[in-house]
């Protein structure tokens, strides 16, 4: 009895250490990866493969996981210094989508991808805005947009990063830029403005030129016509009207009169 309460003794102090140990070692090999992460495995430093979603295991002082999230990322890029083909300074700043489709490509391949994309994308955009004039700039941004994004996609495949669409944020111009530009449009619309006077003017004159061929072919129209303006004056209600006659509608009259003394004389 002394041996077995001797034994009994040490054993039972030693398991509630070992328990603990053991809670210890599951807690520390037990990994909870969410719907968007996947868990990068690197036994004794080698690749031994990715973890799905759920809870996952790994050997503690054996294995190392490193997390990657597969969201969609939104990062700003800041403004950038260009030069354009036309040597018009200006600053551009954008915006890029992107998500990680390969996690072992962006733990392995770069030191940080995040850092390695925003770099890539500043590089990219100072270079192709610098090969395009301010007006390509201006009114062809869905193109610079597409360029920007297949030039940064194919840059970054490699790190197992897919590049979704790039867009141009903001085009700071210089203040004096801004005022030509601003009298640039206004000349174009004083432009545009004589121009559509001007056709009004030459569809008027054609109007009334037709208009004068019509008349001139039908007398009686010029008369119909001279009477109406005589109405409308009338309709205006003014006190004294001053109008000339015409002496087309006299003519019958004088003739008339010239024609009687002559027929009595005759007898």
């Amino acid at each position: 009895m002394n041996a077995f309460e001797a034994f009994g003794g040490e054993m039972f102090p030693a398991l509630p250490i070992a328990l603990g140990v053991a809670l210890v070692l599951l807690w520390a090999s037990a990994n909870v990866l969410n719907e968007y992460e996947r868990g990068v495995v690197f036994r004794f430093g080698r690749y031994n493969g990715t973890k799905d979603r759920g809870l996952r295991f790994i050997i503690p002082a054996v294995d190392r996981m490193v997390k990657v999230s597969l969201r969609e990322i939104v990062m700003d890029v800041p403004p950038q210094e260009v030069i354009t083909r036309d040597n018009v300074s200006l600053k551009v700043n954008a915006v890029i989508y992107f998500r990680v489709l390969h996690p072992e490509k962006a733990v392995i391949s770069v030191e940080n991808y995040l850092f390695g994309t925003s770099q890539m994308a500043q590089t990219t955009l100072r270079s192709t805005c610098g090969q395009a004039e301010l007006d390509e700039l201006l009114a062809e941004r869905e193109t610079i947009n597409r360029k920007l994004a297949e030039i940064i996609d194919q840059q970054t495949e490699p790190w197992g990063v897919k590049v979704r669409a790039v867009e141009l944020k903001q085009i700071d111009l210089p203040e004096e830029m801004r005022r030509a530009m601003a009298r640039q449009a206004e000349a174009e619309r004083e432009k545009r403005s004589k121009m559509i006077h001007a056709e009004g003017e030459f569809q008027a004159a054609q109007r009334l030129q037709d208009a004068s061929h019509i008349l001139s072919q039908e007398p009686a129209a010029l008369q119909l016509r001279y009477l109406q303006t005589l109405t409308e004056i009338a309709t205006e209600k003014n006190s004294t009207i001053l109008f000339p006659l015409p002496m087309d509608l006299l003519r019958p009259f004088l003739s008339g009169m010239g024609s009687a003394p002559s027929s009595g004389t005759g007898r």
